[in-house]
């Protein structure tokens, strides 16, 4: 080709950005047009933060450190027990009585020893949220409990940090992703997660998967769709669940999706927002 001959080709993948290892590691993302090895890089340089290591943190973790996160954060402060296993598939028999983060961070190493992985043992709290929350790029909740799961999607909305977020029934589970310090494309803010449940429901009315018990498989299902909902917010194709609630159901296999909006009366970001920290879960 002559020095005066524009090259149209287009450029090619920085390979020389990734170890030989790796390059083939994550050879079927590099080969993706929506990720390629600029979408690569950016899970490389991408900070996860990952609220519980239970059903559906497992798997996300799992899938998380195969897609190359570079910093993966987990905060769980529970052991893992001979009943979790049946779900919670990062941990194993040997590991039981292990401190959950712990038992993650182990095969989180096993499967890709080119992800850091921070383990906390302790869990989420009003004095630590905001800090934890602004130090990631995406955060995910797999957490068991309401007051957990309030805390860290206030937390988000004031650290200005998207959400990945799900819970999961007795054959039945949601995800939705939370940007609510972005607006939409007409201009209006995204909503929070209080614009879809304003407020948890009363203490008591939902029974735990110790009482009712839960599928497995489907925790896996939900834990997965989690963490492709982070990896296309990091690398940024797609559309997302920002809006949008998925609905799962085990029984009848039927995925279905319900619309949601901002909502100008939530204490959040609407007209007269009355949550401006975190204090009143110190109470």
């Amino acid at each position: 080709m002559s020095s005066d001959t524009a090259d149209t080709r287009p450029p090619a993948p920085r390979a020389s950005l990734f170890a030989p290892e790796e390059v083939e590691r994550y050879a079927r993302h590099l080969v993706l047009r929506e990720i390629g090895g600029p979408g690569q890089q950016k899970l490389k340089k991408a900070r996860v933060l990952v609220i519980g290591a239970g059903g559906l943190g497992a798997p996300a973790l799992l899938y998380l450190a195969a897609a190359g996160i570079g910093r993966i954060t987990v905060m769980d402060d529970d052991v893992v027990s001979l009943s979790n296993l049946q779900r919670q598939v990062i941990h194993t028999t040997a590991g039981v009585d292990t401190p959950k983060g712990e038992s993650a961070a182990r095969a989180i190493a096993a499967l890709n020893p080119h992800v850091e992985v921070e383990a906390i043992a302790a869990r989420i709290s009003p004095d630590t949220a905001l800090e934890r929350i602004a130090a990631a790029d995406v955060v995910l909740d797999g957490s068991d409990n309401f007051t957990t799961r309030y805390l860290v999607s206030d937390a988000c909305v004031l650290a200005k940090r998207p959400l990945v977020t799900a819970a999961l029934g007795r054959f039945d589970a949601t995800v939705t992703t939370i940007r609510a310090h972005e607006n939409a494309a007409d201009g209006t803010p995204n909503p929070t997660y209080r614009c879809l449940f304003p407020e948890p429901p009363p203490a008591g009315t939902v029974p735990s998967c110790a009482e009712a018990g839960i599928l497995g498989a489907l925790a896996g299902i939900a834990g997965s769709l989690m963490a492709l909902e982070a990896i296309r917010a990091i690398v940024g194709f797609g559309d997302g669940l920002v809006g949008r609630l998925l609905m799962i159901d085990a029984l009848t296999m039927r995925f279905e999706t319900l619309d949601y909006g901002w909502d100008p009366d939530n204490p959040l970001t609407g007209r007269a927002p009355s949550i401006h920290d975190l204090e009143r879960y110190r109470r």
